[in-house]
């Protein structure tokens, strides 16, 4: 990936470094202000959740960092690159190879199978896991040539995982995973990501309005109008099994 280089510190320990992210939607006395100067690192293979209502900035702060919005001030870095310098080009590059992306509705294509939705990613990758890989690291080795009208909604998301992690990206983002399933249900789609977090080191950051799963992190960002307003560590992981909501 090209990319303005960083000369080599403490700080590169991080995969994320952010500081005084800002965006802002419009001008004048009109304008709403997303992101009011966000301050951050984060660090590699850790699941990240991040909490707040609707409106509160987490989901423009993901956008900006996964890629897929420009900032209007502050800096973030990836790997030592600043990843708010990128053309569209690089940042193309860094969306493909190092990023995937977990939404609320699971984005599948109804006339291709789990196997095949999956190969949408692999046959593109530079080094991808196989379908069969990814669709059995979330369970579903038994379900793979089923089309999603014959898959559960938990099932379609595990698929949608499986999709996101089958070019064994860097970082996945997750926003509201488990927000269209039923608790019990959003459990089993919970335990796929905390496995492929712990197996593969992927780093996580996981948008949720559901104050239990921050128990299933290694850390948690609480924002509130466009502020980061809550950064803790999270000593005592629990496992999705055992969250009750």
């Amino acid at each position: 990936m090209a990319g303005p280089a960083l000369s080599r510190s403490p700080q590169d320990e991080s995969l994320y470094i952010i500081r005084g992210l800002t965006k802002v939607y419009g001008e004048g006395p009109t304008a709403v202000h997303a992101l009011r100067g966000i301050d951050l690192e984060l660090p590699r293979s850790a699941m990240v959740v991040l909490l707040g209502a609707s409106g509160s900035g987490k989901s423009t702060f993901l956008n900006i960092v996964g890629g897929l919005d420009e900032a209007t001030d502050g800096e973030v870095f990836f790997e030592g690159q600043e990843l708010t310098a990128f053309g569209p080009a690089e940042l193309t590059e860094y969306r493909r190879n190092s990023v995937s992306f977990v939404f609320q509705f699971y984005n599948l294509v109804a006339s291709l199978t789990a196997r095949e939705n999956v190969s949408l990613i692999t046959e593109i990758a530079d080094d991808p896991m196989t379908p069969e890989e990814a669709l059995a690291l979330v369970g579903l080795e038994k379900r793979i040539d089923h089309f999603p009208s014959q898959l559960s909604g938990g099932e379609q998301q595990r698929v949608a995982i499986a999709r996101a992690i089958a070019k064994r990206p860097k970082v996945m983002f997750c926003d509201e995973p488990t927000g269209a399933l039923d608790s019990q249900t959003g459990v089993i789609v919970l335990d796929a990501l905390d496995q492929v977090n712990r197996e593969l080191g992927t780093t996580t950051l996981l948008i949720t309005h559901n104050v239990v799963i921050a128990d299933m992190a290694d850390r948690l960002l609480r924002f509130a109008d466009g502020e980061l307003v809550e950064d803790r560590d999270n000593p005592h992981r629990v496992a999705p099994s055992e969250l009750r909501w």
